[in-house]
């Protein structure tokens, strides 16, 4: 028993000595690396104080003064991306199914001579499901996969294309942030035209064509 004793008051005193030795180490290796702070101005976009009302108006917005016609043009962010709106839009908005002042030059057969993109053969074009309605009846697709879409063509604006401000917008000038990317186009003037036409409208779709 006496021996038991002995080896546990060695274990301990063993052990005070070498926290304690620890402790006495010279004070330059014991330093401590504090962790640089991030300021609330790193945060934001334009490095500003947050609590400032001045400081966080953001930048002013300038949309282009072009005139419609005038055969400026905007670069596609990418490959078939919708063309930004190179022109002045004032009291052209909003788009509605009876007042579209954009058909006016975008219309095939008049946007040469108005010097204006003409809306593509794919805005012309029905991708919706075939569904049944008599007038009084509506009945659904039976083939839920397939849709029993019909690729049909038309000679005017298809109804899910009437709203041209879904997907074309204005483009503000100016650049909040730098932006780095760079577009790999797939055709030689992707930065200018689709190349979303032809047998590619229906590449991959399995249609009934033609109804």
């Amino acid at each position: 028993m006496k021996t038991i004793v002995k080896i546990s008051l060695s274990v301990v005193v063993g052990s005070v000595i070498f926290f304690t030795g620890c402790n006495n180490t010279p004070e330059k290796n014991t330093e401590i690396k504090t962790a640089k702070l991030v300021s609330e101005e790193s945060l934001g976009l334009r490095k500003v104080d947050l609590y400032n009302e001045n400081t966080v108006t953001p930048d002013e917005t300038k949309y282009s003064k072009e005139y419609a016609g005038s055969g400026h043009l905007i670069k596609r962010a990418f490959q078939d991306a919708p063309p930004m709106i190179p022109h002045d839009t004032e009291g052209m908005l909003p788009i509605t199914i009876d007042n579209n002042q954009c058909v006016g030059c975008h219309t095939p057969g008049v946007a040469e001579s108005m010097n204006a993109t003409p809306i593509p053969k794919s805005h012309f074009t029905n991708f919706r499901p075939h569904h049944k309605f008599d007038g009084k009846k509506f009945e659904k697709s039976i083939d839920n996969m397939k849709n029993e879409i019909a690729i049909q063509e038309k000679d005017v604006l298809v109804n899910a294309r009437f709203n041209c401000s879904q997907c074309h917008a204005p483009q503000s000038e100016g650049q909040l942030v730098e932006n780095t990317f760079n577009a790999e186009f797939t055709s030689k003037d992707g930065a200018t035209k689709s190349s979303w036409s032809g047998s590619k409208l229906t590449e991959g779709l399995d249609t009934i064509l033609g109804e």
